[in-house]
């Protein structure tokens, strides 16, 4: 974004109610059709703006259209990398040593979210209240929590001993706190296409 030319493009498209072609931005910064096409595949490349077809039929140079890629687009694909890539990285250790790694972040990380809470007697409700916040969408079951949405599902399906190891370790520190041994606790994963489930003791 070190050039002022195609800032000025981003901000034409991102200013638009609609989609816009590059002829029309073109026309609008006075520049020649070219330049705005050489920012906008630029600006496409660092995902600021992302092109469709046009709806309509015509002869010659099919009908492209640019808008903007909103922040919270560009934040959750560049989360998903992340996860993908830590997931990764620990999948090709030794499973033992990362499956328990994976657990003690995800205890890690329950810490975390418990800091920011006061204290509360029935860690039953703190836990479906953080699953929930985490967007989980969890539902009490008797002994069981179904888990009815997994905000991590991509990099679940294709490293479950990573991720889903984090998300028990994440449920054994909210239930279990900081005790020698953890609850027993078991998170089944995928036991249908969208819903996990974990067992309570």
């Amino acid at each position: 974004m070190a050039s002022h030319t195609r800032r000025r493009v981003l901000d034409a498209v991102a200013g638009s109610s609609g989609p816009l072609e590059a002829q029309a931005i073109a026309s609008v910064l006075e520049l020649h059709v070219s330049t705005v096409r050489f920012h906008l595949d630029l600006l496409e490349e660092a995902r600021l703006v992302q092109r469709e077809s046009g709806g309509d039929r015509r002869r010659g140079r099919p009908r492209v259209l640019y808008t903007a890629v909103l922040e919270a687009e560009r934040d959750e694909g560049s989360r998903e990398q992340l996860i993908e890539v830590l997931a990764g990285a620990l999948a090709r250790s030794d499973a033992d040593q990362g499956r328990s790694s994976a657990i003690n972040a995800g205890r890690d990380w329950a810490r975390g979210l418990l800091a920011e809470r006061s204290d509360s007697v029935d860690r039953r409700s703190v836990l479906l209240e953080v699953l929930d916040g985490l967007g989980f969408d969890p539902s009490p079951d008797g002994d069981a929590i179904e888990l009815r949405w997994c905000p991590f599902r991509h990099a679940a399906r294709r490293h479950p001993q990573v991720v889903c190891s984090v998300h028990l370790g994440l449920v054994q520190q909210l239930l279990g706190g900081d005790g020698d041994a953890p609850p027993d606790v078991h998170l089944l994963p995928f036991v249908q296409p969208s819903l996990c489930v974990i067992t309570l003791p």
